[in-house]
């Protein structure tokens, strides 16, 4: 049995180890394109901050580690295309020579790239570069070119283009280097994954911090500076009334999302389906024979949408593992996900789980999104933080649909949005959570967790706009 994995990150290497683990007979290579299996991209911003030291610290397990799984590690080869009919990957080695590897099995995990937004001067032969000072960020071969313009150019100022997860961890990241930054976000909030009201409380901890918020801007060019500018790099952009404005700095990160990189399975005959992710089954399985795909390539089943596309490095791991032991002959499900997520912003954090309005609606479902605070602790006990959240539920059925929370690291948002993730998992109702035996103690909770004081803030709610029985 020779199982291959493309890619050497969260799903890719999650079906290799989830394979050595069920057959340690079984013959697994795992085919990177780059130098750096196993790295945490989730914590490049940390390494750029300084609060992560050494790079190599990102690495989740170490060359040595995987390979003392049993594992062959397929190190800077880049995987070509797939000759379904008999069963190889063409591969060009770090030699620079091409080769046919057989399998009996394929993952594709080649995971998602950043989308390029149209801007005038990211494209093209005059297009600037890392050379230059202008970024995008992906990967760690991006980092370390991130990292040289902050070592050589000692950079006074910085744009992001784009103020998503990525976008705020950067903010926060050059922030804490002393870098001036001004971050463009071309929709009315930042972070548009949460409700504005939640977007604007982030956006207000990014002030506070420095950070320079031009929101509704839509950057048009990025150039080389004219005589005169205080920086390197000029950028232009419109905003919201169609005024143009003009930005001179010394360094430029372009994070505006990902999107799948499916080219190689596609070239194979394999089924592409919402915004050109990798179709697949439950099972991890494409159209294709012995061919399974996972992580940022693929479509996401959502337990609330159906299909999706929602690359996360959580969901990522989950269907690696699915995909790894399928591949070996298993019947194993990925049970769904739910686009769990939490993100810091300096000292606060703001999370996610399930459907807001917007997406709840097309869905079918009647939502009913009520906002609510409350501590994370007793008020009596010193420390106490106020904790804000939006909870969205089924008006019809009492379905619990989504929550989002917003408040101080130390309230353990992570840990809250967690258990109402894990009420979505079940399906319960927002009344139901109301039912959970949730720890209690003063100094780190309530007898009625936040997380239950915003369920019943959604109850009372619902009862009121409830039509009266006649």
């Amino acid at each position: 049995m020779h199982l291959i994995a493309i890619g050497g990150s969260d799903a890719g290497i999650s079906a290799a180890l989830r394979a050595r683990e069920l057959d340690p007979t079984a013959e697994v290579t795992v085919v990177v394109a780059d130098a750096y299996p196993n790295f945490s991209i989730c914590g490049i911003p940390y390494y750029v901050s300084g609060e992560v030291t050494d790079w190599r610290k990102l690495a989740h397990r170490t060359i040595a580690d995987l390979e003392a799984t049993g594992m062959r590690l397929r190190l800077e080869t880049v995987a070509r295309r797939i000759d379904v009919a008999n069963k190889q990957l063409i591969v060009t080695g770090a030699d620079g020579r091409d080769e046919a590897l057989a399998y009996d099995e394929l993952i594709i995990g080649t995971g998602a790239v950043p989308v390029r937004p149209p801007i005038t001067g990211l494209a093209g032969p005059e297009a600037l570069g890392a050379a230059d000072g202008v970024h995008l960020l992906h990967t760690m071969g991006d980092t370390f070119e991130v990292m040289r313009t902050i070592e050589n150019e000692a950079p006074k100022s910085a744009l992001i283009v784009g103020a998503g997860y990525i976008g705020l961890e950067m903010a926060d990241a050059l922030i804490t280097r002393g870098i001036a930054v001004t971050q463009m976000e071309q929709l009315a909030e930042v972070l548009p994954t949460v409700d504005p009201e939640l977007g604007a409380m982030v956006r207000s901890q990014l002030v506070k911090h420095g950070v320079n918020v031009l929101t509704g801007t839509v950057v048009t060019s990025i150039a080389r500076s004219r005589v005169g500018d205080k920086g390197r790099i000029r950028v232009d952009a419109t905003d919201g009334e169609r005024r143009e404005l003009t930005r001179a700095v010394d360094m430029v990160l372009v994070v505006v999302g990902v999107r799948p990189d499916a080219t190689l399975a596609a070239e194979a005959g394999a089924t592409v389906g919402y915004r050109g992710a990798i179709a697949v089954d439950r099972h991890m399985r494409t159209n294709l024979p012995h061919v399974l795909a996972a992580g940022d390539c693929v479509i996401t089943h959502h337990r609330l949408l159906g299909d999706t596309y929602l690359p996360l490095g959580t969901t990522a791991h989950k269907q690696g593992r699915v995909a790894g032991e399928n591949a070996l002959g298993g019947n194993r499900t990925f049970a769904g996900s739910l686009g769990t997520q939490v993100v810091k912003v300096f000292d606060h954090a703001v999370a996610r789980t399930g459907l807001r309005d917007g997406e709840a609606t097309p869905a079918g479902y009647d939502p009913l999104t009520v906002g609510s605070e409350a501590d994370d602790h007793k008020a009596y006990y010193p420390g106490s933080h106020r904790i804000a959240m939006r909870v969205t539920g089924d008006r019809t059925t009492g379905r619990l649909l989504g929550f989002q929370l917003f408040g101080h690291r130390d309230a353990e948002i992570a840990k809250r949005v967690d258990i109402a993730a894990a009420a979505l998992f079940h399906d319960m109702t927002v009344d139901d959570v109301s039912d959970l035996d949730l720890s209690y103690t003063p100094p780190l909770g309530s007898p009625w967790d936040a997380v239950q004081a915003g369920t019943q803030a959604w109850t009372r709610a619902a009862n009121i706009r409830r039509p009266q029985v006649t």
